[in-house]
């Protein structure tokens, strides 16, 4: 157990928060530090990650698109006359709804 305890502290020895609040550029030196080191080490490769996994999956989208309008574009020069008579129904259709 500590002499000191229960007795008042000794006006000459700084105290926990004069020693806490000694330098505060100090401090906020200190914070910023380890926030750009947390921004290096954890943020920015988990940016870089999730970048990287969207430009993949656009790629994907992308590639998939384009399969897609070859496809149609495969069974509108098989089926022309197929191709024309659907256009002109859905074209038929939405100007009966859109009225």
């Amino acid at each position: 157990m500590p002499a000191n305890r229960g007795h008042a502290a000794d006006p000459d020895e700084p105290g926990i928060d004069e020693q806490r609040d000694d330098d505060p550029k100090e401090e906020i030196a200190r914070l910023r530090a380890q926030v750009e080191q947390l921004m290096r080490d954890r943020v920015t490769p988990a940016v870089a990650d999730a970048a990287g996994r969207a430009e993949e999956a656009a790629y994907q989208a992308r590639d998939y698109a384009q399969a897609k309008v070859e496809t149609v574009a495969r069974s509108v020069r098989e089926r022309p006359l197929t191709a024309l008579a659907i256009a002109a129904g859905v074209g038929y259709f939405i100007g009966r709804v859109s009225r």
